[in-house]
Order: structure tokens, then C-alpha cells, then sequence
């Protein structure tokens, strides 16, 4: 394989995943991963990637992928972390679940479940679990995004306050020890309308909402009461999680 053709598909991955190793690169493309630093420092030169400590990521990678692209990053590792959360939830309950593709997963893995009172702002999800047995579905109004189809607004979170749940579940665009964050400016009213009416607060995330930043600041981390995920959180957001007094439970 050419030097440029490389360097296309290292693009290429790093538009699909968001950040990627270069060890991880030079294994998919059977090349040493001396080659694959002498292919990115010229991507970084033309100003197309950022290359920090031994992983590469796109200058504009504040932003989230497309919808339907995040539905398929990770897949594996969200639809463990879904079928964890869903065994946290009993039936009967009223569940909020927050747009994002690990919820999507969790409506999913909530299909088996019965008489659940769900709360969503996700037309994904009510088309989801709105079928199930004995479940009500409340969704809430507004303007609908065009990206995941989500509806936003002072109408959604007006909506949002006539209610209490038991659980919220988020799947939020980062965490780190700063709290969670995301990518909307939108999503900050409502997700703290959604979290002050809520018993437990579960953020379900895999591990590269580890290495994102986000722009919004959402909530503190003590605003939440467990974290789901697919490996270990680095050793400082580890601590400001234990410091904040949150449980965190890593599936596989």
C-alpha cells in the first residue's frame, strides 16, 4: 500500500472512531508503527489530524460524529454496557433514557421488560419500546434535531417537569473529572430539568467518552449515582469519581 493510500484510510478511521492509537492503525494495516508516525506527521504538517501521546484525532474533533455512524462505533462494547443497565432496571418502573446510540441499546435490551413507563425526548427510542408489553411511552415535544432525531426546546423541558423517574439513564458525549459534558448547548437545561426529578442517575458511556472533551459542561460528577462501562476509567477521573462518591461498573 502507497504512502497516500494510507494515509486515506488512516483518515478514514479516524472520521468513523473519532480518536484512534497508532499502534491500533499500524496493526490494521499490517505496517510497522514507525510507518504509520511518518504518515500521520505529514497529515499533521497539512493541518488534517492532531497527533497526542501515541493517538490521533481530527482537529475539529470537539463535534460529535453523525448519528448513525456512533450506533456503529463500538457496537460490541455498547450493547454489553446496554444489557448491563437494562438488568438494573426492573419492570414496572419509569425509566428516563436520553438520546444518544448507548440508550438506543438500552431501549433495545429493555424490549424484555414489561409495564415500563418510559420517558424520552428520542423518537428512536419511543418507536423502540412503545410495542412492548404493557408499556407507556411519553415523548417529549419540540423541535426534532435532524441528526438523531431528538426534540429540544423550552417545550421539552416544560414537559420533562410534570414528571418524576426512578431512573434516568444518559448517554452523554464525555466524562472526565470535570463532570459530563456534551456537545449542545441545548442539552444542558434539559438534561438538569431531567436529572433534579430523578431517583438514580446512571451514565452509560464505553471508554472513549474517556478520551473526548466535550464543550458543555452538563453536570458535576456527584450529580450521577453510577457509571456503566467497558473498561476502567483513567486513574484521575477514577479517583474524582471516588471522591464524588460514584459507583462505576465495568462490563465486558
Amino acid at each position: 500500500m502507497s504512502a497516500s493510500s494510507r494515509q486515506q484510510e488512516i483518515l478514514r478511521a479516524i472520521r468513523l472512531k473519532g480518536t484512534c492509537a497508532v499502534s491500533d492503525i499500524a496493526t490494521s494495516l499490517s505496517v510497522s508503527e514507525e510507518t504509520i508516525r511518518r504518515d500521520i506527521k505529514l497529515l499533521v504538517a497539512d493541518g488534517l489530524v492532531i497527533k497526542t501521546h501515541g493517538k490521533v484525532t481530527m482537529p475539529d474533533d470537539v463535534k460529535e460524529p453523525p448519528f448513525h455512524l456512533r450506533m456503529q462505533e463500538n457496537m460490541d462494547a455498547k450493547v454489553n454496557i446496554a444489557t448491563a443497565v437494562s438488568r438494573l432496571i426492573d419492570d414496572g418502573e419509569t425509566v428516563f433514557l436520553h438520546p444518544g446510540s448507548t440508550t438506543n441499546y438500552v431501549a433495545r435490551a429493555l424490549c424484555d421488560h414489561s409495564n415500563l413507563v418510559i420517558l424520552t425526548n428520542s423518537a428512536e427510542i419511543s418507536r423502540t419500546l412503545v410495542s412492548g408489553e404493557g408499556n407507556e411511552v411519553y415523548m417529549a415535544g419540540g423541535l426534532l434535531r435532524t441528526d438523531d432525531a431528538a426534540s429540544v426546546g423550552p417545550t421539552a423541558i416544560e414537559f420533562i417537569k410534570n414528571f418524576r423517574v426512578k431512573t434516568a439513564v444518559f448517554s452523554i458525549g464525555a466524562v472526565n473529572p470535570a463532570g459530563l459534558m456534551d456537545f449542545r448547548l441545548s442539552e444542558k437545561e434539559f438534561c438538569q430539568a431531567v436529572i433534579e426529578r430523578s431517583e438514580r442517575v446512571i451514565v452509560a458511556v464505553d471508554h472513549t467518552k474517556f478520551e473526548r472533551k466535550g464543550i458543555v459542561h452538563i453536570a458535576n460528577l456527584e450529580e450521577m449515582d453510577l457509571l456503566v462501562t467497558n473498561q476502567d476509567p483513567p486513574a484521575e477521573l477514577k479517583a474524582a469519581l471516588e471522591a464524588a462518591d460514584v459507583e462505576y461498573l465495568v462490563v465486558s
